[in-house]
């Protein structure tokens, strides 16, 4: 490590020769003035020496336990972040979300105990299978990513604007998305399923026809994400301060109500205005028209999980409305 030449707390580097300090290299070390701010680590942990390794003796390798020469070859390496695999293509706003009633009865999480607190928010829409520059009226699932900055940490709630999913087991999700993106030897089409590979993999997993279904509605090419629900997807646990838990469905319903496109439409804008969903996005919070979903949330406990001759868990299965009515606790609005 370099010796130090940083005047101490009664000193003032007013008078201090900045190039005196040398390191270990030989290098000169310049001493920043007593308010200039010290470089840290990203965790805030000051860093005395930003120029030598960690080594085993003076001319030995570089030590692992040296975090920081660790932490700063990291960051080098993903400057350039590749263009993610799925949902590449996405935008966001931030908003609020304020909660309607106390749901300490079910759960002890803080954004739910007081009636009309207000929690800062960050929601991404995005399309699934086409690549960041590819159009947003394909007939695709859509995610709904919320962020939630809570007292107690960040909370995300990821999901999609369809209530179910193709797979009920996580190991064949890297199939999926190959099956679901464009023909690797060709790369197209794009943004869309319409090829064999998907349907290959369709008709060999029975389980993905429900969400089958549900992407050949027009859910799948909705007018605007301000006429878009929202879903976990999953179903999750609350638990409250006894230790106390009850499953929950959560699932978020556009105060504008749903509208979609006809296929012929989506074709029509897609060709005029590729960014039409981000345009309005954009230009309705804009012009104060400020989108907003209702948080309703589907309750129950294990004896009505038991009641159905299919796991709750499954993510490829639903809990119809009709059966289990969602309550609403709470409002986001992206502003």
């Amino acid at each position: 490590m370099a010796k130090s030449a940083r005047p101490s707390a009664r000193q003032s580097a007013s008078g201090l020769d900045q190039n005196s300090a040398r390191g270990n290299g030989g290098e000169l070390h310049q001493i920043a003035g007593d308010e200039t701010p010290a470089l840290t680590t990203a965790l805030g942990t000051p860093v005395s020496d930003d120029q030598n390794t960690l080594r085993i003796g003076e001319r030995g390798p570089s030590l692992i336990e040296d975090f920081h020469f660790r932490e700063k070859i990291f960051h080098f390496d993903h400057e350039r972040i590749p263009e993610r695999v799925v949902h590449a293509r996405g935008y966001g706003a931030h908003g609020y979300f304020e909660t309607y009633e106390s749901l300490a009865k079910y759960t002890r999480a803080d954004i739910f105990q007081r009636v009309g607190e207000k929690t800062p928010a960050f929601v991404r829409f995005s399309t699934v299978a086409g690549n960041k520059g590819s159009f947003d009226l394909a007939r695709d699932v859509r995610g709904f990513a919320v962020k939630l900055y809570t007292k107690e940490g960040n909370w995300d709630l990821v999901g999609n604007n369809i209530p179910v999913f193709f797979i009920q087991d996580a190991i064949k999700f890297p199939d999926l998305i190959h099956a679901a993106k464009q023909e690797p030897d060709r790369a197209f089409p794009q943004a869309q399923t319409a090829h064999d590979n998907f349907w290959d993999f369709i008709s060999l997993m029975p389980e993905s026809m429900h969400m089958v279904m549900w992407i050949m509605s027009d859910r799948a090419i909705p007018r605007s994400f301000r006429f878009m629900q929202g879903f976990g997807v999953h179903t999750f646990r609350l638990v409250n301060a006894k230790d106390e838990s009850t499953f929950v469905k959560f699932i978020w319903k556009p105060k504008l109500g749903m509208q979609s496109v006809v296929w012929n439409e989506a074709v029509k804008i897609n060709g005029a205005d590729p960014d039409f969903h981000r345009r309005d996005l954009w230009e309705a919070i804009q012009a104060g028209n400020f989108p907003e979903w209702e948080l309703t949330v589907q309750l129950f406990d294990q004896a009505f999980a038991d009641s159905f001759d299919f796991d709750i868990l499954d993510a490829t299965k639903i809990i119809p409305e009709e059966v289990l009515e969602p309550i609403p606790v709470g409002r986001l609005v992206l502003d």
